[in-house]
């Protein structure tokens, strides 16, 4: 079909309204993680949810049911009260006990319905605050390649979408049970009261079941399609927002609202579809409800004037015949609730099935503080494609104590090496050794505890200025956190902000410069007060002043640590005791600067290009050019 056609079709099912401008991206990265074959399991796992609770769930299915015999009998007694007194010539006796009889079932009616509702809405509310609890502890002990091929907006979606659809589930499916107990109640009191109207009656159901037939398969599809556009159009949304000063940037504001109006607007076409299937049954079953309600107006009728039928039976009738396809139009929008609940169900799941890829072995060793600090590359062998290797065989080692810096043109593998350090992804071959332990081999929180890393961009969270820096060691003291400061150059301009140490930062320390984030960064790994430190081109954002204050800090910062850097700035690496050279995965050159630039090789050519020009200016002219700028 071409693509002329499409949007003759589009625009021919949505009449003024515009077809997409354009097919924009599969978006089949989550797909591909999490398939789409049903987990005939879903259930099963979101009852291990519920189970803590099922006491209250099984009172609220008591609750539920005196509900229902209170429906069954209030028409009973309505029907006897007319009965009883049109034949005794309007006897208060009867009327009085009618009147009591009733005021107990619509007491006991109240009851029910609260006990139900309260006992419920808890239950759902637990189950949901457990389902989030379980899902963001999945979500921070997955893989980071998971992670980097996984749309934020898309995960959010899981973890708020949903779950609300599980809510709206828990919360109405007790109901169900009433309403099943009701249906089939109807049918057996309308049979006991005339079984041949009340068979003329349920005539009409036949009809009702098999349109329910035809319904079934497309309205699923329709369910199944709207969550993932919704889906979708979350992670667009996300993307947009979180990249904003970009797009603002490269004024492309017109193209991003019109790669997201897109995928809103096939979002769009599958809400009305779906909504379309889930609201169809309710015209059909009233109308229904009519045709049942005059067959029993006419046929009931003439057998009253007859006189083989009482009034107070055809009164009770028409009440049944409204309560029964009540039932039926609430099981309708039960099945819509159902089936996305159904799919979210599964969607939960399949996040809280998420492999774990790197997990600590039932033997791991925990390290130490006095482990000795060591670094090594025992023929490492990584790609994040296990078929397109960026590391390729390579060993170096990093001796305690030692500063080592590593550098070479964009896409070496500079970086892959340093998150190697880390463990945050397994190697394909070789070792990578930390304290003379294989990183495979050590508990990852011990291994957290002893590598402290300082990214290119700090990432600081929403709190207090105190409570970044001692992010990953709660225990520090203010007087611990006071010296870090410090000791990295940042109590200064702390002591500046309206609350000093106790300011409040916003989302990624916004209200902070650059350069302040970085010196956080810088003070919340000498508070971790760990071994080895890595520092992952800490200093490319930073200008020439607040990266000497940060050089500064980093002799006190790797005094008897061990040092892994990466950097492009010249005092970084020529302060370093030794410096690796990679190229497309592989160690090429290896010693300190000296000796590299006797070689003659790649680190001299990159030195020469970038790094000579800076070496011949004197500290005093930069802290001068860099004080008048400030002032300017």
């Amino acid at each position: 079909m071409s693509v002329m056609d499409d949007e003759e079709r589009d625009s021919a099912a949505f009449p003024g309204q515009r077809p997409p401008r354009a097919s924009v991206g599969s978006h089949r990265v989550e797909e591909e993680v999490f398939g789409k074959a049903y987990d005939p399991q879903t259930v099963r796992r979101i009852w291990a949810y519920v189970h803590p609770y099922r006491h209250k769930i099984y009172l609220s299915v008591v609750a539920v049911l005196v509900f229902t015999a209170t429906q069954l009998a209030i028409p009973l007694i309505i029907g006897w009260a007319i009965d009883q007194g049109m034949a005794a010539g309007g006897n208060l006796t009867n009327l009085t006990w009618a009147i009591f009889a009733f005021a107990v079932a619509v007491l006991f009616n109240f009851g029910a319905s609260y006990v139900q509702e309260t006992q419920v809405g808890e239950v759902a509310e637990n189950v949901l605050f457990d389902m989030r609890r379980a899902m963001f502890a999945q979500l921070q002990r997955v893989s980071l390649s998971f992670m980097d091929k996984t749309e934020v907006g898309r995960l959010m979606s899981r973890l708020q979408g949903d779950v609300n659809s599980m809510q709206e589930f828990l919360e109405t499916s007790v109901i169900s049970v009433g309403d099943i107990v009701l249906l089939f109640g109807i049918v057996i009191v309308l049979l006991t009261l005339d079984p041949w109207l009340g068979v003329l009656t349920l005539l009409t159901m036949p009809v009702l079941f098999i349109v329910r037939i035809f319904w079934l398969p497309p309205a699923k599809r329709a369910f199944w399609a709207a969550h993932e556009s919704n889906s979708v159009t979350n992670g667009a949304m996300a993307e947009g927002i979180n990249g904003v000063r970009t797009v603002q940037n490269l004024d492309r504001q017109k193209v991003n609202f019109d790669l997201y109006d897109d995928k809103a607007y096939h979002n769009l076409r599958t809400q009305l579809t779906g909504s379309k299937y889930a609201q169809v049954m309710v015209p059909i079953v009233d109308t229904l409800t009519g045709i049942a309600m005059a067959t029993v107006v006419l046929v009931g009728g003439s057998l009253v004037l007859n006189g083989s039928l009482q009034v107070g039976v055809i009164v009770a009738f028409l009440f049944y015949i409204q309560r029964f396809f009540d039932p039926i139009r609430s099981l309708t929008m039960q099945y819509s609730i159902m089936q996305r609940a159904m799919t979210s169900g599964r969607r939960i799941t399949e996040v809280l099935d998420l492999p774990v890829t790197i997990t600590d072995k039932p033997n791991a060793v925990t390290l130490t503080s006095d482990m000795d600090g060591s670094v090594a590359f025992h023929d490492v062998v990584f790609g994040y494609d296990p078929n397109r290797p960026v590391l390729k065989n390579v060993s170096f080692r990093v001796n305690p104590g030692e500063t080592v810096a590593l550098v070479g043109p964009t896409g070496s593998g500079k970086t892959s090496a340093m998150a190697l350090v880390h463990r945050f992804y397994e190697v394909q071959g070789g070792a990578v050794l930390v304290g003379g332990h294989d990183v495979r081999n050590v508990t990852q929180e011990s291994l957290g505890e002893q590598v402290a890393m300082v990214l290119q961009e700090p990432f600081l969270f929403t709190g207090s200025v105190f409570d970044n820096i001692r992010y990953n060691k709660a225990s520090a003291t203010r007087e611990d956190v006071i010296a870090a400061a410090k000791a990295v150059g940042a109590h200064e301009f702390i002591e500046r902000l309206p609350q000093g140490y106790d300011s409040q930062l916003e989302q990624r320390g916004s209200n902070l410069s650059l350069g302040q984030r970085q010196l956080l960064s810088f003070a919340r790994a000498l508070v971790a007060d760990a071994k080895i430190l890595v520092l992952d081109e800490a200093t490319a954002n930073i200008d020439s002043y607040t990266e000497r204050q940060i050089q500064k800090a980093l002799e006190i910062l790797l005094d008897g640590r061990t040092g892994l850097v990466i950097a492009h700035r010249l005092a970084t690496i020529r302060g370093a005791d030794r410096i690796i050279v990679l190229q497309n995965g592989e160690k090429i050159e290896e010693g300190n600067h000296d000796q590299l630039m006797a070689l003659g090789g790649l680190y001299s050519k990159l030195y020469n290009m970038n790094y000579a020009s800076f070496d011949d200016i004197p500290d005093e002219l930069v802290a001068q050019a860099n004080a008048k700028a400030s002032s300017t």
